[in-house]
């Protein structure tokens, strides 16, 4: 059985000998053509209910990453794909709606929404995708070792504009099996300890922020 990696640049094609059992199940043919994750669980309790509304943008992202294709790496300057697999949607796009949903199913906030709603909001988050890939970090050759997905935050408070507060949360996950579908639980898992944790932390940045007055009043 064979697997076939695409270039960032889709110039050539890097045909990678797979055998055995094992390097069978880790690009099952059998498997959906496309894939979505769940939104991420807020990682602390006693966070703030807050009274202020926020709207999410799409995260801002690389070239390689805004693709709706499921990126992974061999070395730090190597970006391919898998092939017959994707996102059900661009990465950032699908990032930016599990973070609505994140913050909705954390029933802490009064109200949250994309910003291309164009609802009036105290605040907008402002993210960079940084990593959203399956890594290859050993000598495996069937199946990646793990997933990486980083991103950058800053929150602003409106109308000024001003960035009240700014972290990157990152979080790398083993990929536990030789199945595709542990790449994208490994996915679920690493975006899912991302999510938790920036909406944790804009809550509790943002409800500071604008009990200080820093936030829109009236």
């Amino acid at each position: 059985m064979r697997s076939r990696w695409k270039t960032t640049t889709g110039a050539a094609l890097l045909a990678l000998g797979l055998s055995g059992l094992t390097a069978c199940a880790a690009l099952n043919p059998t498997a959906p053509s496309l894939y979505t994750l769940t939104p991420g669980r807020v990682a602390e309790s006693g966070l703030p209910r807050v009274t202020w509304q926020l709207l999410v943008e799409p995260p801002a992202a690389s070239a390689g990453i805004d693709t709706p294709r499921i990126a992974v790496t061999r070395s730090a300057t190597a970006l391919d794909y898998f092939a017959g697999v994707s996102w059900a949607d661009r990465a950032p796009a699908m990032v930016q709606g599990l973070i609505v949903q994140s913050f909705e199913d954390s029933r802490r906030i009064v109200s949250v929404g994309r910003d291309s709603a164009g609802l009036r909001s105290d605040f907008v988050l402002k993210t960079e995708l940084r990593d959203f890939q399956a890594e290859f970090t050993g000598n495996n050759e069937a199946v990646p070792d793990q997933v990486r997905v980083r991103l950058s935050a800053k929150l602003v408070a409106m109308p000024s504009r001003a960035i009240e507060a700014s972290e990157t949360f990152d979080a790398v996950v083993p990929v536990r099996g030789s199945d595709f579908t542990d790449v994208i639980a490994a996915f679920n898992t690493a975006l899912g300890q991302v999510q938790g944790a920036l909406v944790d932390w804009t809550l509790v940045r943002g409800n500071a922020v604008f009990r200080s007055g820093a936030g829109r009043s009236g």
